[in-house]
């Protein structure tokens, strides 16, 4: 069955261009109504311009959507909540997220500046926070949401030169962690997707024989899919050139050791008996490491 958005109103934020363009258009096709955000700022989140925002609305509204544009960044939570109360006013709802917008301000660890690491941690992790605090609690008053983080390979796994980039990215993950624990009682699912896509984000950093493969359209399947009616919630879903894979944050099932003034020297001793994966599994919360821990010490006869 085709999944559909009619009566669906959704935020794409940095849908100027690239990811977020390809989000907007996919979902406005397929029937929603689309607020367009993008700052229209430079790829390290300088400057602005209200014409790439306006431009893909009209795109919509040329192929017979419906879309309206906003430049509010991300970073300012008064604009961000202005931008909301415009989709309210104009359509009565918000229905779906896309946490999309972004910067780079890539250099190695010990050339970059702290400023931009906070400029980067703004725009990535309090952006996407000022953008879901905003539709929180229209969602919970309509029983229903539908929030994508958009994380990253570098923020799952590293990558060289991007220590900023890369917290921002996996902080996210853990944003979408709680929030998804937290909105389930009001239907509020939220995932990430980790796109890899060939846009001006990743200009001169993916190799040209892998960007020709990495369309942005490529990776907009999955997003689709993570704000559907039927969407899961809590997943981490990777996508680019047409493929697909889950990533999860898994815990090993460790041994116990014990206490005592040797303890660190039995930790290195078994360090690859605590690091081996069969049996890992997806704890539900943050309590389930804890009640692991609980249960090995008192099944080794430790006394509470």
């Amino acid at each position: 069955m085709a999944i559909q958005f009619h009566n669906r109103v959704a935020i794409v934020t940095g849908a100027g261009g690239g990811l977020g363009r390809q989000h907007a258009l996919a979902l406005a096709a397929r029937g929603a109504r689309v607020v367009i955000n993008d700052l229209g700022g430079a790829r390290d989140g300088t400057g602005g311009c209200d014409a790439a925002a306006e431009s893909v609305a009209q795109e919509i509204r040329a192929a017979g959507g419906v879309a309206i544009a906003n430049g509010a960044s991300v970073t300012d939570a008064a604009a961000v909540e202005a931008m909301v109360k415009q989709a309210v006013d104009a359509w009565g709802r918000v229905d779906i997220l896309v946490n999309n917008a972004g910067n780079l301000r890539d250099k190695t660890f010990a050339k970059m500046r702290v400023e931009d690491f906070r400029a980067v941690i703004d725009v990535h992790l309090m952006g996407a926070v000022n953008c879901t605090k905003a539709v929180w609690d229209v969602m919970r008053a309509q029983s229903y949401g539908r929030i994508v983080m958009t994380t990253s390979a570098s923020g799952l796994y590293g990558n060289f030169g991007q220590a900023n980039y890369s917290a921002a990215k996996m902080a996210l993950v853990g944003l979408m962690q709680t929030l998804a624990l937290e909105g389930a009682r009001h239907d509020i699912r939220v995932n990430c997707l980790a796109p890899t896509a060939a846009t001006r984000m990743t200009e001169g950093i993916m190799p040209e024989t892998m960007s020709r493969l990495m369309e942005p359209a490529a990776a907009t399947p999955g997003l689709i899919y993570l704000v559907s009616d039927d969407a899961p919630t809590r997943a981490i879903l990777c996508a680019g050139a047409g493929s697909y894979a889950r990533a999860y944050v898994t815990l090993t099932p460790g041994v116990f050791l014990g206490n005592g003034e040797d303890a660190a020297e039995r930790v290195a001793a078994r360090f690859d008996a605590i690091s081996a994966r069969e049996g890992d599994s997806v704890p539900k919360q943050a309590a389930d490491q804890g009640s692991s821990e609980a249960a090995k010490a008192l099944g080794n006869g430790v006394v509470a």
